[in-house]
């Protein structure tokens, strides 16, 4: 079953059909939120706890799919040479609030473990720019989730 629907999110990201832009931007941003989750070199299990909740909190798919969308985007980060298609997708698809909520989920993710490790802001500033997201709203997002977790 999850090798099945891994295999739908492949073929529906190789089609440019309309039924795969919200898969796009499913496997897009949970990629993005992987990534941030491994750049401090530790998988804090408060990390991953995030990664999972924001994912189904984001997208609305069955235990299964949730799944699925996790192991590809762990096989799509490990393969994947720069952040440019991944951003470039949510970029093609997404509105500014969408993508604001996004940059607040990668923030959420890095300060799961109530730390942030200098990788992850770095790594979401680089993200943020690729979103073109303003440095203001870069701050803004940063602070929101600090201090509302602290």
């Amino acid at each position: 079953m999850f090798k099945a629907l891994g295999d739908w999110f492949e073929q529906q990201l190789q089609q440019n059909e309309p039924v795969s832009e919200k898969h796009t931007v499913e496997l897009a941003t949970a990629v993005l939120l992987y990534e941030i989750m491994r750049a401090d070199g530790k998988f804090e299990e408060s990390e991953q706890l995030a990664y999972q909740t924001l994912l189904k909190r984001h997208f609305d798919l069955s235990a299964n799919e949730l799944d699925s969308l996790i192991k590809l985007s762990s096989d799509k980060a490990g393969q994947a040479v720069d952040y440019h298609q991944f951003t470039r997708t949510i970029n093609q698809h997404c509105d500014v609030p969408e993508k604001l909520q996004i940059l607040e989920s990668l923030w959420r993710v890095a300060y799961a473990d109530k730390h942030l490790d200098v990788h992850e802001i770095h790594l979401i500033r680089r993200i943020s720019d690729l979103l073109h997201i303003p440095h203001s709203q870069f701050i803004q997002s940063k602070l929101k989730v600090t201090d509302s977790t602290s």
